[in-house]
């Protein structure tokens, strides 16, 4: 039953660290323009030079420059060339509140696929499933980009975010590998809705008590970019699911 509770693993790992302070660094100089200063006709040519360079003013720009020299090193270590134009174009994107060229989403499985390129693979294949998949006529799509079947209605209670909710289920991969299977176990599982994935508390509440639907669960969705147990990072899920009984919270 392991496979369908939530669970917080942190992402990205030394990449995320680096990339965070990455953007500390930029987003201290996007705000921190230097000041343009009037040259007299009979400046020097050093003078002029001079004039024009930082100035580590503060403690705070001091240990912003340290930052930037230590990220700077991390990535050329890395083999990674950064376009700094476009890196201070996230950072002023963030401070000024504009909607930003990738989601965080996009720029999580970026720094993922870097370190992991097999895992980029595999959520690829899994991206291609979910839009074939959606294409069919009995499938529908919500907001979120839960896909979902109807193979029975139900006409019981339908649950909400916070109740207790029964059900039977079987769980695979998008190639068809089972990976939990509560039927198999000879029981059927008893949990709260607020306690598990996001995909299976939004397609949970779709449902009345006697419905049996299948859920498509994109990796957003399901454990992200975390690796749980035989479930392969990256993974979107399958999921049918027989909703029996649902408890209102006293």
């Amino acid at each position: 039953m392991l496979a369908i509770f939530a669970t917080q693993i942190t992402l990205m790992k030394k990449y995320s660290v680096a990339a965070f302070c990455l953007l500390l660094t930029l987003a201290a100089i996007a705000q921190k323009p230097i000041p343009k200063k009037t040259v007299s006709k009979t400046a020097t040519k050093s003078t002029t030079s001079a004039s024009s360079s930082p100035v580590l003013k503060s403690e705070n720009d001091s240990l912003s420059y340290a930052i930037g020299l230590s990220v700077a090193n991390f990535y050329r270590q890395q083999g990674i060339k950064l376009n700094t134009t476009l890196v201070t174009k996230a950072c002023n994107d963030v401070l000024s509140n504009k909607k930003p060229l990738l989601t965080d989403d996009q720029a999580n499985l970026l720094f993922m696929c870097h370190s992991n390129p097999q895992l980029c693979a595999h959520v690829k294949d899994d991206e291609k499933f979910l839009v074939e998949n959606k294409r069919k006529a009995n499938i529908k799509t919500t907001a979120s980009g839960l896909q979902y079947e109807v193979v029975k209605e139900g006409t019981g209670m339908r649950p909400n975010a916070n109740d207790t909710v029964t059900v039977n289920y079987k769980g695979t991969l998008t190639n068809g590998t089972e990976f939990d299977n509560s039927y198999k176990r000879g029981e059927p599982a008893t949990f709260s809705l607020d306690h598990v994935i996001r995909g299976w508390t939004e397609g949970l509440q779709l449902m009345s008590v006697g419905a049996k639907y299948k859920f498509y669960i994109p990796y957003q969705l399901g454990y992200g970019l975390n690796e749980m147990g035989t479930i392969p990072a990256g993974s979107a899920l399958v999921f049918e699911v027989e909703l029996l009984n649902v408890k209102r919270p006293q």
